[in-house]
């Protein structure tokens, strides 16, 4: 039985209590958790405090924070496969992406690194006479960052790495469900210098710890990454110390699929849109819309690519789709796809989770056309697509925008004028043309609607952790006149 401690003050402490965490694969607790409370969380956000104002990474300059983001990267590609491990076991998912993923994860603290001493202020040509105006970026405070348990740390590092750039000081939740690698992350962190209270990472439940966290007086701005309903709780606790948030919410992600389009490549890419992390991604192309006359053959196409998904212990290299995080998770999937097939919905293939140990749902597929099925609407995250058909691109567009959610888009034409009119009309933050699931430490990344708000990735994101100070200074040695003397 592995335990873990939570990071705070730059000390490897207990919570002030423990609970179990479970393998998803076989449905075994295999370590033990420090559990956060409000006292906890009180300390790390005070140490943040600190640390900000007082401490010595108040005194670094932006170039000493770079190489300290570049140490940190370092340890993070020296240590990527002992972390995808990790992730593995306390998630659930596959080796062969939690390996790609944190090596990759290593490029954005780079990138953030090299951005630290170029976030600027300006010079502004006032419109006074002997004036000097400027504008100085600083740190936006002591930043609450709450991570999800898909992929936490690329979720983090899209958090850490720019807040870190901007000066800022923090205390990151990993989620409840499958902590253990960001926990991990946090000797990383120790190892490459970071001085104390800089970053502080602890776990806990959402009513004793997420909840103490987003209301603390002293947090100025919240990073979330999570559910809507989650979102509420965390903007309703905001107004307690009136921080900023940026919100990202997953979505509903239409995935367009033209008859003129390289059938082939669309059901690569589809088939990595959707069951790719066993379909929990925030980006999930979870929604087809197809051509009618291509209808028949891209789904026959998609059925016999999801059929010969290898499905497996995510710890082996060979596996393709591995368990669900939790059991609560698989229950959900399983029952908005039994809700949706009893409203209509035909089922393709999958549909009904798999025998013995662990959360395992199979790569599903629901034909939805004609059909008002609760899966064109609600998020899954799972490996469930729901398939509609249209004819005329207007049907298209506006079948994609019917959603609440706006995070992610994909379309699959070889007309590109047509693509440049969809990349117009989708209402969505990040639109893929001809490809899928692309992102880049230097490409913003975030969405509409109930998809949230603020950008995450490039230097947008560095910026969000920023306020602006206007200085002003007069250059003139003549006294200021008596404003109550009449001349």
């Amino acid at each position: 039985m592995q335990r873990f401690q939570s990071y705070i003050d730059g000390e490897f402490v207990d919570g002030e209590a423990r609970f179990p965490s479970t393998d998803p694969a076989t449905g075994k607790v295999w370590a033990e958790m420090p559990e956060a409370r409000e006292s906890d969380v009180d300390r790390a956000v005070s140490a943040a405090e600190t640390a900000l104002y007082d401490g010595p990474w108040s005194k670094l300059t932006a170039t000493q924070r770079g190489k300290l983001l570049y140490k940190l990267a370092d340890l993070v590609a020296a240590n990527a496969q002992r972390l995808a491990e990790l992730e593995t076991r306390d998630t659930g998912k596959i080796i062969r992406e939690t390996s790609a993923q944190i090596a990759y994860v290593a490029d954005y603290y780079r990138y953030y690194a090299g951005l630290s001493d170029k976030i600027e202020g300006a010079y502004l040509p006032i419109d006074k006479q002997d004036m000097d105006v400027w504008l100085r970026r600083e740190p936006i405070g002591v930043v609450a960052m709450v991570v999800p348990w898909n992929s936490q740390l690329f979720l983090s590092a899209v958090k850490i790495g720019p807040a870190l750039a901007a000066g800022c000081t923090m205390v990151v939740k990993a989620s409840e469900d499958g902590p253990a690698p960001l926990l991990e992350f946090a000797r990383l962190v120790h190892e490459a210098g970071f001085p104390a209270g800089v970053v502080n990472i602890i776990t806990g439940f959402g009513p004793s710890c997420g909840s103490a966290l987003s209301r603390h007086p002293k947090v100025a701005h919240i990073a979330f990454t999570g559910g809507p309903e989650t979102a509420r709780h965390v903007v309703r606790n905001s107004a307690e110390n009136l921080a900023s948030t940026s919100l990202e919410l997953g979505g509903k992600s239409p995935f367009i699929v033209f008859a003129d389009a390289d059938l082939e490549s669309a059901a690569n890419a589809q088939v990595a849109g959707i069951f790719a992390a066993t379909g929990q991604s925030c980006v999930a192309g979870s929604r087809l819309i197809v051509e009618r006359n291509v209808k028949g053959k891209f789904l026959a196409m998609l059925k016999a690519k999801a059929e010969a998904i290898r499905i497996g212990i995510p710890s082996d290299m060979a596996t393709e789709v591995g368990p669900l995080a939790t059991k609560r998770q698989q229950d959900h999937v399983a029952a908005l796809v039994d809700r949706s097939v009893e409203s209509g919905a035909r089922l393709v293939t999958g549909g009904r989770r798999l025998d013995g140990g662990g959360f395992y749902f199979p790569p599903t597929i629901l034909d939805c056309d004609g059909v008002a099925s609760p899966s064109l609407a609600e998020e899954f995250f799972g490996p469930v697509l729901s398939v509609v058909s249209f004819e005329t691109e207007a049907e298209a567009l506006r079948l994609a925008n019917d959603t609440g959610y706006g995070l992610a888009s994909g379309v699959f034409t070889q007309n590109l004028t047509r693509a440049h009119r969809l990349m117009k009309g989708l209402r969505a933050g990040i639109v893929w043309v001809n490809t899928y699931r692309a992102v880049s430490p230097i490409a913003p990344f975030g969405g509409f609607g109930l998809s949230g708000h603020g950008r995450e990735g490039g230097l947008a994101a560095a910026l969000d952790y920023t306020r602006t100070k206007t200085i002003w200074l007069r250059t003139s040695d003549d006294p200021i006149p008596d404003p109550f003397v009449m001349r």
